[in-house]
């Protein structure tokens, strides 16, 4: 099963300061057909105006992933942690028993784009915890998030796993599936041919109950967040 999500169809919020489609229920966009894939929750593609940001709010019991595309995010937590994020990190936020955050633009004159991303752990509770990394942009598959932080992942309180997809343009891959796990694509840049399914940048595309599946890349380079689910 491919079940196809063009950008043009998300969700759409604009505040002054934030622009952001919502590729899943959020806010006030409201979707009953839209409200997550598995575990995967919230796909937000965000713009932010400069020095402009999301004041301190509250979470609980979530995985809060964010990658930023361009930029710079001024992220302060009730943990502790005072951090930059430049474009091309990942975070990991696990809200844990709860949690409070400000997400600001670092600049005064440049946008921000990144996009935050919400995973239903299967764990509760618990201290909250903060994870920030650059990793290697190889063609292929790169893991970047994992159950147990194998091979120098970022370690998520979820049996799921988060790639980041790079192919040149003209370059086919065999994507790894199994029939009994459900997958999310998230296109960022680039054409891409999934199964019988072209994708442009902002589409995405629901996979479940297949053991094969490839990937071509038509138009590159390619980079695409590619989500292995329960």
């Amino acid at each position: 099963m491919l079940v196809f999500r063009a950008s043009k169809d998300r969700g759409a919020a604009s505040f002054g300061w934030l622009n952001s489609k919502h590729t899943f229920s959020f806010g006030r966009y409201y979707d009953p057909t839209q409200m997550g894939f598995s575990a995967l929750r919230v796909i937000n593609d965000d713009e932010v105006a400069p020095a402009a940001g999301f004041d301190t709010h509250g979470h609980q019991d979530m995985e809060i992933i964010s990658y930023v595309l361009q930029g710079e995010i001024a992220h302060k937590d009730s943990a502790g942690n005072i951090k930059t994020l430049p474009a091309g990190e990942f975070q990991l936020m696990s809200a844990g028993k709860g949690i409070y955050h400000s997400e600001f633009n670092a600049s005064d004159s440049n946008n921000l784009k990144f996009l935050q991303i919400w995973i239903q752990p299967n764990q509760f509770g618990g201290a909250p915890g903060y994870q920030q990394k650059a990793f290697e942009r190889q063609n292929g598959l790169n893991l970047i998030i994992s159950p147990d932080g194998r091979d120098g992942s970022l370690q998520m309180k979820q049996n799921a796993f988060l790639h980041q997809l790079i192919l040149p343009q003209g370059e086919q891959l065999a994507l790894p599936v199994q029939a009994d796990r459900r997958y999310y694509l998230h296109l960022i840049t680039g054409s891409l041919q999934l199964g019988e399914q072209r994708l442009q940048p902002g589409d995405g595309i629901k996979v479940a109950q297949l053991s094969s599946l490839s990937a071509e890349a038509l138009e590159g380079p390619v980079e695409a967040l590619w989500f292995d689910l329960p």
